[in-house]
């Protein structure tokens, strides 16, 4: 049984049905229906805590949906549980991936610029300095990018960037 069909709330339900409603009037096809309700039952058990659960609904809706733009966000949805495990190497991998489909995406750029602030602060710490001003480099390099396409968000970011000195681009 679906994961969004064992709701026990109303409100879960009544969403559900619609949901399922819409799914099936939607002129698509039956794989891109299929992928859709893996992606809602990994986004429900993300929700939930359930992480190998989401990763499981995750890697199904990613062999069965075409979409770049949709697979884009199954990719970083699934960064996003290996970033919470503290599986930097393997969440990057993702957000790579999410990026290569779907430049658009500044939360890949700030969530990508956060494991490398967070890689440079380790090295700074553990006496470092050249590596973890290398690391901040390239996390500000994100964060930019990042900015540029939301240009009111990253509001901590955009501070750090010019307390750094980092912030060389228009907008702020």
């Amino acid at each position: 049984m679906p994961r969004t069909q064992r709701n026990d709330n109303f409100i879960d339900k009544s969403f559900t049905v619609m949901a399922d409603l819409i799914l099936k009037m939607m002129p698509t096809s039956n794989n891109a229906k299929k992928a859709f309700a893996y992606y809602r039952d990994g986004m429900s058990a993300q929700a939930d805590g359930e992480y190998a659960e989401a990763m499981e609904n995750y890697e199904e809706a990613l062999i069965l949906e075409e979409d770049p733009n949709d697979r884009s966000y199954i990719l970083y949805n699934m960064g996003l549980i290996h970033a919470s495990n503290g599986e930097h190497d393997e969440a990057l991998s993702k957000y790579y991936e999410a990026l290569d489909l779907n430049s658009n995406m500044p939360q890949v750029l700030n969530n990508i610029a956060v494991i490398f602030h967070y890689r440079g602060e380790r090295a700074k710490t553990e006496g470092d300095a050249d590596k973890a001003e290398d690391l901040f480099d390239r996390a500000a390099d994100f964060w930019k990018q990042a900015i540029g396409i939301a240009p009111n968000n990253y509001i901590e970011a955009q501070n750090w960037l010019k307390t750094t000195g980092r912030a060389a681009i228009d907008g702020f």
